[in-house]
C-alpha cells in the first residue's frame, strides 16, 4: 500500500515522502496516528506544499544551529573542583555539569549534545565536542581547576 508519510518517521523517511509499506502497518499504526496518508493526487499536491514548508523550516533549524556553533567555539568553561592529594577529582565532571555551566553563560544545549566520552576525573584543560544538529559540530574549551 502506498502512502504519504504526513510526519517525519525515522524508519520510513521525512515529511512528503512517498513510501510503500504493509496494509496492517498502515491501516493500524501510521494512518490512525496521522503520520500519513493515502498516496492520491490530492494529498500529493497538498503534501507537496507541507515539503517545502518542512524544508524552509530544517534550513531555518540549520542557520540557528550554525551561529551558535560558532558562538560556542569562542567559550572556555571553567569548572571548580574538589581535588585530592593523589591530583584526582573527588567528584567528575559530566555531561550534566557542563550543560548546567552553558546554561549559565545563556546557551541551551541539550545533554545529548554533549559528545563528552568518559567523564572528567583530573584537572586540566579538555576539548569537549558538541553536536548541535547530525552536520553541526564544535568543540568547547572546558578547564577543571581545583577549589580552594
Amino acid at each position: 500500500m502506498k502512502v504519504i508519510l504526513t510526519e517525519t518517521v525515522d524508519t520510513l523517511g521525512i515529511v512528503g515522502t512517498e513510501v510503500k509499506v504493509a496494509r496492517g502497518y498502515a491501516r493500524n499504526y501510521l494512518l490512525p496516528k496521522k503520520l500519513a496518508v493515502l498516496s492520491t493526487e490530492a494529498n500529493k499536491l497538498l503534501l507537496e506544499r507541507k515539503r517545502k514548508e518542512y524544508d524552509l523550516k530544517a534550513a531555518q533549524l540549520k542557520e540557528n544551529a550554525l551561529k551558535l556553533a560558532e558562538l560556542l567555539t569562542e567559550v572556555n568553561l571553567e569548572i571548580k573542583a574538589k581535588v585530592s592529594d593523589e591530583g584526582r577529582l573527588y567528584g567528575s565532571v559530566s555531561r550534566r555539569l557542563v550543560v548546567e555551566k552553558l546554561a549559565e553563560l545563556g546557551f541551551v544545549v541539550e545533554r545529548s549534545m554533549v559528545r563528552l566520552e568518559d567523564s572528567i576525573k583530573e584537572p586540566g584543560e579538555y576539548k569537549v565536542p558538541i553536536q548541535l544538529m547530525a552536520d553541526v559540530k564544535t568543540k568547547i574549551l572546558v578547564t577543571v581547576v581545583a577549589e580552594e
